[in-house]
Order: structure tokens, then C-alpha cells, then sequence
């Protein structure tokens, strides 16, 4: 591994998985990435399993230089991993946004159980509770009122600050709702 790498990964699909168990911990523990096998809801890096990598995680990891990845023998470069795993044009949109809240220091999870595409931690799951759930949309995406009363209903309710990330060219715009009462 480069002096950098904390880990070696495998490709499978549209995933990447960390069989060593020893840098499976580490990557874990380096900021909440990836989500071990069989461990629902681990509470720290004590897991006895290999780490499965979505492909954002996987990408940022292979950018940063921290997660050498390979397709049986042979490295990719941060480059191909990107091609390979941020194959559609959603993933690449996501991967924008995923990419700006980790360079801000923030823990970014996926956020499918609260029906928007991350929930984003200041700390990390099990120190805080995500503050903010976020869903990306291309900046002229037009979104039914409908859909950003139900998404600020449940945020709400969960007490979590709805936000909708717009990435353009290089930046992303976050638009944040708070819900008040007249």
C-alpha cells in the first residue's frame, strides 16, 4: 500500500469491500465509512467483519488517497474507481455533494430510512443524532410542493433540519427549511 492507504479494497459491482478486519476498523474508524457485514448499528470500530464501501464512500476514500482499490490483481486509480463506481449521472450529482460535506468535516451517511439521500452527523452516529437530512436535486429540477411539505413533515418530526443540495459546476448550494408556526 502508498504511505497514505489505509486499506485495500476489492470492487464487486458497484461496491467495494475491505476484507481485513484490522483495516476495516480503521476505515471505519477514520470518519463512519461504509457499514460493516452482518453488524446492524456498530457502535465503534470493535466489529469482527469486512466493511462494505458504497460507491461514494469508496470514491472519496480513492481520491483522498486513504483506500487502494482493486479489480483482482490490479490498482485502479482514483480516476477509474470514479469511472467505475460513479457510473450514472445520479451518482455523479450525489458524489458532488457527498465530496463538499466531507471537505466541511462532516459525517455523511446515507439517509434512505428518513426518505431523503444522506443525513448528515457534525460527529458521527452514536456521538450525535444527524441534524440535517439532505436531498440533492439539480438546480433547475422543478420538485412538487407536495413532496417538500411531506420531506419537511417527517424531518421535523424527527427534529432534523430539511435541506435541498443544488451542486453546479464546482459549487453546491444548500437550501435550508425551518418549519415556524403563525
Amino acid at each position: 500500500m502508498n504511505s497514505k492507504a489505509i486499506a485495500r479494497g476489492e470492487i464487486y459491482g458497484r461496491h467495494v469491500i475491505v476484507k481485513s478486519i484490522e483495516e476495516a476498523r480503521k476505515v471505519y474508524a477514520s470518519g463512519y465509512y461504509g457499514k460493516p457485514v452482518d453488524v446492524d448499528k456498530p457502535s465503534g470500530p470493535e466489529f469482527e467483519s469486512p466493511l462494505i464501501l458504497n460507491p461514494l464512500e469508496a470514491s472519496y476514500l480513492a481520491e483522498k488517497g486513504l483506500l487502494e482499490v482493486y479489480d483482482g490483481q490490479r490498482m485502479l486509480s482514483p480516476e477509474e474507481v470514479k469511472e467505475r463506481l460513479l457510473a450514472s449521472r445520479r451518482l455523479r450529482l450525489l458524489y458532488k455533494v457527498y465530496r463538499d460535506l466531507r471537505e466541511k468535516g462532516l459525517v455523511v451517511r446515507p439517509g434512505m430510512k428518513f426518505g431523503c439521500d444522506f443525513a448528515v452527523y457534525r460527529y458521527g452516529p452514536g456521538i450525535d443524532h444527524a441534524p440535517y437530512l439532505i436531498v440533492v436535486m439539480e438546480p433547475r429540477e422543478s420538485i412538487d410542493p407536495i413532496e417538500i411539505v411531506k420531506t419537511g413533515r417527517l424531518s421535523h418530526s424527527v427534529r432534523k433540519t430539511f435541506t435541498i443540495a443544488l451542486p453546479e459546476g464546482s459549487r453546491v448550494t444548500y437550501v435550508m427549511f425551518k418549519w415556524v408556526r403563525l
